[in-house]
């Protein structure tokens, strides 16, 4: 848990970039694939197409395209940055980490790089913990990633669970700022209903094996019934508590940005918070659900090419696998 940040000490977002692959996968093209319907897919996910990685592009190739895009944003060059943080669910390997890949890869020779492994809560953890270490001073600017490819990992024969993802990343800049900036933020986990949404194989318990890959257990399984009804109650507690913690009120927020799942949450999550759906941004009929990419792209399409001003106030906010849950409150 985080307490709001004082104006002197403020750190705020400078630059964002996002990337995504070129293929797009429609829900006619899922309708020749599985059991399902363009008709299904959007009245209950509110999913219409999404990305998909070409066979060979690793999770760093996303996330290089779209850090150099935030670099560039920000006016800065990879030399400037010494802290990088990447969140993902889907590394390029078990180790070393993916942001090591992308450090030598962009020449961030100066930065101190780890992976966060939050699900689709990771970039807001990610970002919160840069704004730790900017806060203490330990360094001056982050360069935090949210990518994925999770379409490595989905069973193409679930129709339950292959219509609602996608692959893409996003990427931003942090530093210490004079103006707006992060104003509170709040994490939470709760590992008892971690086999809600999971994939057994892969790590020590179920190393790959013959056996493992004939039970496909190196694809994604997810309790969708349970999974909706704790992302909607965490999400809308997390969202209120970012906004308390910056003694403000909903109606003091001007735009929502929560973790791009499923429409049908979202409307859920913006209800029981008390935020009106035309405060909502929502990108999640293009892309689905891209995890810890998630919040990164939505907030880029939303101040690049949407309707996020200067000064907005801006609540990010996501659930995943873990369980985690986490919001970032900022003004833009």
């Amino acid at each position: 848990m985080t307490r709001a940040a004082s104006s002197a000490s403020r750190i705020g977002i400078v630059g964002l970039g996002m990337h995504v692959p070129s293929k797009v996968l429609t829900n006619f093209d899922l309708e020749k694939m599985v059991e399902t319907s363009d008709e299904w897919i959007r009245t209950r996910t509110g999913i219409r197409e999404r990305r998909i990685a070409e066979p060979g592009t690793t999770t760093s190739d996303l996330a290089c395209e779209a850090a150099r895009h935030a670099l560039k944003n920000a006016g800065l060059s990879a030399n400037d940055i010494d802290l990088l943080i990447v969140a993902t669910t889907s590394p390029d390997m078990l180790f070393p980490s993916t942001a090591c890949l992308i450090q030598s890869r962009l020449g961030a020779k100066d930065a101190v790089c780890f992976d966060v492994s939050a699900a689709c809560s990771g970039s807001v953890f990610a970002m919160v913990t840069a704004q730790q270490y900017l806060e203490a001073g330990r360094y001056k600017r982050a360069l935090v990633i949210g990518a994925e490819i999770l379409s490595s990992f989905i069973d193409w024969t679930d129709r339950s669970t292959c219509v609602l993802f996608g692959d893409g990343a996003g990427a931003c800049v942090m530093t210490k700022v004079s103006r707006g900036g992060i104003l509170a933020t709040d994490m939470g986990s709760d590992g008892s209903a971690a086999e809600l949404l999971y994939m057994p194989g892969g790590g020590s318990k179920y190393p790959p094996s013959h056996a493992s890959v004939d039970q496909r257990l190196h694809f994604l399984r997810m309790n969708g019934t349970e999974i909706f009804k704790l992302a909607v109650r965490r999400m809308a507690e997390s969202a209120q508590t970012v906004v308390t913690r910056a003694r403000l009120k909903p109606e003091d927020v001007d735009w929502f940005i929560p973790h791009q799942a499923n429409i049908r949450i979202i409307q859920a999550v913006a209800k029981r918070a008390d935020i009106p759906m035309e405060k909502v941004f929502i990108n999640v009929e293009r892309y689905g659900n891209t995890s810890a990419a998630s919040n990164l792209i939505a907030l880029y399409e939303a101040t690049q090419n949407g309707p996020v001003k200067r000064g907005d106030r801006v609540v990010l906010v996501a659930f995943g696998a873990g369980l985690t849950w986490g919001s970032v409150l900022l003004q833009w």
